[in-house]
């Protein structure tokens, strides 16, 4: 068993802000992954299971996901 050193930091996973709720991840560089498409769905973020990559919606996008009418109607129209 390899010594534990508590001083030794790992660094956390790649953190890449996006602007949709869909991401592809392929690990990128030379020595990648299979291409894979991730749904966030109701999360803000979503994290690649070889990797360990986390996408994160950006702020903007956060506040422009919120539900919205397509057709909204009046008060008194149904």
């Amino acid at each position: 068993m390899p010594p534990r050193h508590p001083d030794v930091l790992v660094p956390p996973p790649e953190e890449i802000v996006v602007s949709t709720k869909r991401v592809a991840c392929d690990g990128g560089g030379v020595l990648g992954h299979p291409l894979v498409y991730m749904d966030m769905g109701e999360d803000d973020f979503v994290e690649c299971g070889y990797c360990d990559r986390r996408f994160v919606l950006s702020a903007h996008e956060r506040a422009e996901s919120e539900y919205l009418d397509p057709a909204p109607r009046h008060g008194e129209a149904h």
